[in-house]
């Protein structure tokens, strides 16, 4: 069991996560499982598909979208 703190702090990590900007989420996911291996091609799929299932659903962004945040 958490004593209040740790609860405390448990909730504030997931409550970041989920609020982090959609940008910073594209970019961190794409660094994150661009060093697990994958391609460009598994991962920008991946990463549209997982913005659906976030607290505040992100618009529906296009593939060429996601590689504009991340290259720009």
């Amino acid at each position: 069991m958490l004593g209040p703190g740790e609860a405390a702090r448990v909730v504030a990590d997931v409550l970041a996560y989920f609020g982090e900007p959609v940008d910073e989420y594209v970019r961190r996911r794409h660094g994150e499982l661009k060093a697990k291996g994958l391609t460009n091609d598994e991962i920008f799929p991946r990463i549209s598909a997982e913005l659906s299932g976030r607290r505040v659903a992100a618009p529906e962004l296009s593939l060429r979208q996601l590689r504009r945040i991340v290259y720009g």
